[in-house]
């Protein structure tokens, strides 16, 4: 502090030594007027207005010496926000001569900027009149450089001051206070507003021994600081007194150093002085390897707290071991960079704790240098900010999320949008935007209330978020209007139509089912426009319209339907999305039946059926299960209706049971993969067994070989648990599926399953009966039924059987059957 002083003392004197100078040189000529010193001399001539300057003027000016100017030429070096006064002042001289002493800022002739002192007086002839102004020009840039430096230094002392954890206050010649820091309240237990101006003796009766010590000093007549150590037994506190004489009066710094004095070690005194902080403090040493190789020789009990390490278990070890695997690489190297520079550097990481927890810390590293300039340790100190980046988020989620429904806003869709169109128009796969629009929403508004809307629009994200897949973006833009993009529908616009119309169909269908809105149920439909998207160049606000476009036009017809933006494959879409409509009917009006075709072994004698699913639909009369299948699949009507499927066969199993020419038949029925891996379904089987109270080896559950593809684990544990039960298992079309050899013999199976589609030309191809063959020397060695469908010929049954193969099915027995037409056919089967 006593530095800054003697720096702004010399600036007051060196001004009060130029105002000396330039009145010194008032009356001096030109001539006399030395180009060292930064200062000429210039007139003005009146009435032309025309001024004069001497050569240090215009190199002050970077103007041409020895020239005349226009007075206003002098104006425009002013920058623009000192003109206006210099131009005021110097216009009042020249009215009425008042003398003028200004500082202004200006641009040379090349462009620098600089400051300069210009004083001026009236010039008058032997008669008084004023003939003119005239007067001398400084360069006082580096004493303004010099006055700003100090005026930046003043404000960074204060607020060192006011911020330092340790009293300071001054005191004037009568020993009254005339500042205090914010510590100094808490040292001397009193409020600024109330010590300042009081004397410091009068408020503290007791510390009067202060007195004694600064005469003890021999402070009173010695500029030197006086500097002791006092215990003080009222307090029981050991103090720090530096007291610095000023010129009018003193400063004193005050410091509790009641800990000190009992620490024997620096480092003791370090680790005391920081253990009441809050922060986290490390200080590290450069390991052998060098500055990247840091070693902890501290921590303070912050850390300790925080992290849950003892100090023993750090010491000596790298401070690594807070990082974990979502520590962020990028900082790391940065921080790396600057203990090789040396460089002070501020970072934000994930750390971890003892036991794992992640914790955001905000780390500012110092490096502490020795005598010769170099780095000898780093000295960290850390801030918890996990809760302020938590609110980060949190401001960020408020930024992007709506906050009624928690979906994805406008900005998100755009922006997830806009990459999706990328990433499709680069090659990628091809996409879909739904547009969804609540129907008659103002009407519910306005009869049940906006709360009973809110609760509506609330219910209705649920259900878009559970009939879409978690790839799929759903997003409100605002008011009853729904976004959902789907992404990855394949790589071509057929196979995207299909798919987006099947989803469409599908949340069709969920937002149709009813509402609990406050304890009464209402319904509600919606009209969906759907747009693909993919393969050329898009842009998200054309996709927007073209659903929206597509919105109106499925609410022009009728409402509560979808409607497809591109012409082209409206049909095909509509058309499917129209089927999944459809399927969802057909379950609730019971349209569904099964057709059972027989099976038969080597005598020809019936063994059981295989049922078949079959739709009677009211309009396009009866269905096969090909035209149908794949969309019951994709809009995940496959899973209610294969549970259809096998409680039906149960049910025809349990009759069989009851008359002992058919209670030894099984019934085989189809399993779709979607189906088989619902975590449910085993559950289900077990359930339709028990309820019908078969004999479960009665059912024959047919899985195809694309459940072999991926989840290998999971699928044998099912058919364990399946044929513990005593349920029957069969590989269905074996041949042309994904299953391989080693898998097998891993899975419980009964029988294999030949492939119509070898069958069909088994006696003509010998690559047919090639793999026919195999498929029974397969099952052979594996211990496996094997059964033939599609057989149509005596002489393709001719052949089987030749081969081993003595279970088989297909028309050359009997078509499929419904169950009347069946019953029929039994009564001649079986008693044959």
């Amino acid at each position: 502090m006593r530095r800054h002083r003697r720096v702004i003392s010399g600036l007051t004197a060196e001004r009060e030594r130029m105002n000396a100078l330039l009145v010194r040189h008032a009356d001096e000529s030109l001539e006399k007027t030395g180009p060292s010193a930064q200062l000429g001399r210039w007139v003005v001539e009146l009435p032309s207005r025309r001024i004069l300057w001497s050569d240090e003027v215009a190199v002050i000016y970077e103007q041409a010496a020895g020239a005349l100017y226009e007075l206003e030429e002098t104006f425009a070096h002013c920058v623009p926000e000192s003109r206006a006064k210099f131009m005021e002042v110097f216009d009042r001289c020249i009215q009425d001569g008042t003398p003028f002493d200004e500082e202004t800022e200006i641009i040379t002739a090349k462009g620098r900027r600089l400051w300069v002192r210009t004083v001026g007086h009236a010039l008058r002839n032997a008669q008084g009149e004023m003939v003119g102004v005239q007067g001398a020009t400084q360069d006082i840039s580096e004493r303004k450089k010099a006055e700003l430096d100090a005026k930046r230094i003043s404000a960074r002392l204060a607020s060192t001051l006011e911020n330092i954890t340790d009293a300071f206050f001054t005191l004037d010649a009568e020993w009254r206070f005339t500042y205090l820091n914010q510590h100094s309240e808490r040292l001397l237990g009193r409020r600024r507003a109330e010590l300042m101006g009081q004397q410091v003796w009068a408020e503290f009766r007791r510390t009067v021994e202060f007195a004694r010590d600064f005469s003890d000093s021999g402070a009173a007549s010695d500029s030197a600081p006086v500097e002791f150590d006092r215990f003080y037994a009222l307090t029981q506190l050991w103090f720090e007194i530096r007291a610095y004489r000023a010129d009018d009066g003193w400063a004193v710094y005050m410091r509790d150093i009641t800990e000190r004095r009992h620490s024997q070690e620096q480092l003791r005194l370090l680790e005391l002085s920081v253990s009441r902080l809050n922060d986290l403090v490390l200080i590290t040493i450069a390991g052998p390897r060098g500055p990247r190789d840091q070693q902890l020789v501290f921590v303070n009990e912050a850390f300790v707290r925080h992290t849950g390490y003892a100090r023993e278990e750090v010491m000596g070890k790298s401070p690594r071991l807070l990082q974990g695997p979502k520590t962020q690489r990028k900082e790391l190297d940065r921080i790396a960079a600057a203990l090789e520079s040396e460089q002070p550097v501020r970072a934000e990481l994930i750390n971890y704790r003892k036991h794992g927890e992640e914790f955001w810390i905000e780390l500012d590293m110092v490096p502490v240098v020795d005598s010769r300039g170099k780095a000898s340790h780093w000295v960290a100190v850390g801030r918890d900010i996990t809760q302020r980046r938590a609110v980060v988020a949190e401001i960020q989620h408020l930024a992007f999320v709506d906050p009624l429904t928690q979906l994805p806003n406008r900005l998100v869709l755009i922006d997830r949008l806009q990459a999706a169109l990328r990433q499709s128009a680069d090659g990628g796969e091809f996409g879909a935007l739904m547009f969804i629009d609540l129907d008659n929403f103002k009407t519910l508004n306005d009869t049940l209330g906006h709360d009973k809307g809110d609760l509506l629009l609330q219910q209705v994200a649920q259900r878009l978020l559970t009939s879409v897949r978690d790839t799929d973006t759903v997003a409100r833009l605002g008011g009853d209007e729904f976004v959902v993009m789907l992404e990855k529908l394949g790589r071509s616009q057929e196979v995207a139509a299909r798919s987006s119309g099947i989803a469409a169909a599908k949340v069709l269908e969920a937002l149709g089912r009813p509402y609990l809105l406050a304890g009464s149920e209402h319904y509600s439909s919606c009209s969906i426009g759907v747009t693909p998207f993919g393969g050329q160049p898009q842009t998200v606000s054309d996709l927007l319209k073209q659903a929206d476009l597509a919105m109106y036009q499925a609410k022009s017809a009728g409402r509560d339907r979808v409607c497809f933006f591109n012409p082209g494959m409206q049909a095909a879409a509509t058309a499917s999305a129209a089927l999944s409509t459809d399927l969802r009917q057909g379950l609730r009006d019971k349209q569904f039946l099964l057709h059972y075709q027989p099976q038969v072994d080597r005598d020809g004698t019936m063994s059981g059926v295989e049922a078949l699913l079959r739709w009677r639909h009211p309009q396009r009369g009866l269905v096969g299960p090909t035209e149908f299948i794949h969309a019951a699949e994709e809009s995940g009507l496959i899973l209610p209706l294969g549970h259809w499927v096998i409680e039906t066969a149960c049910n025809q199993l349990a009759q069989w049971a009851e008359r002992p020419e058919t209670a030894r038949l099984s019934i085989a029925v189809n399993v779709s993969v979607k189906q088989f891996r619902h975590p449910e379904f085993v559950d289900l089987v077990v359930e339709a067994i028990q309820h019908s109270g078969i004999s479960p080896y009665r059912l024959k559950l047919e899985l195809t070989e694309t459940l072999l593809a991926e989840g290998m684990e999971v699928t044998i544990a099912k058919m364990g648990t399946l044929k513990k039960m005593g349920v029957t298992l069969a590989l269905d079309d074996f041949g042309m599926g994904y299953s391989a050899l080693s898998s097998l013999k891993r899975i419980p199976l009964d029988q294999l399953k030949i492939d119509k589609t070898f069958v069909r030309d088994i006696l003509f191809d010998p690559n047919d009966a090639a793999i026919a063959r195999a498929i029974v020397a397969m099952a052979q060695s594996l211990g496996l039924g094997v059964m033939a469908e599609g057989v149509e010929t005596e002489a393709q049954r001719a052949f089987l059987a030749r081969q081993g193969c003595h279970c088989y099915q297909g028309y050359l027995f009997c078509k499929p059957l419904p169950i009347d037409e069946l019953e029929k056919f039994m009564v001649t089967a079986l008693a044959g």
